[in-house]
């Protein structure tokens, strides 16, 4: 009877576990570009009508694509589960 030896390997534990997992980075990834795509809907679209570029409206857009790009990423569908 052979008995094999059981090595133990230590598990990164807390938030750099979490930033080198695959769907942090596929999130902040998809966060970035739905942001650049609100900012460049806000721009070619409302900013080019208004005499004053207005921060404010177009931070709102940005915050939107963002959050946009987080949910279709972090969606049940998108994890296969609906």
């Amino acid at each position: 009877m052979k008995i094999k030896k059981l090595e133990f390997q230590s598990e990164s534990k807390g938030l750099k576990r979490i930033i080198q997992s695959q769907s942090f980075k596929r999130s902040v990834l998809s966060i970035i570009i739905g942001a650049v795509i609100g900012f460049g809907f806000f721009y070619f679209t409302e900013a080019r009508h208004m005499n004053a570029f207005s921060f404010g409206d177009g931070l709102k857009s940005t915050l939107i694509g963002g959050f946009i790009g987080f949910f279709v990423t972090n969606s049940p569908c998108a994890r296969n589960q609906c």
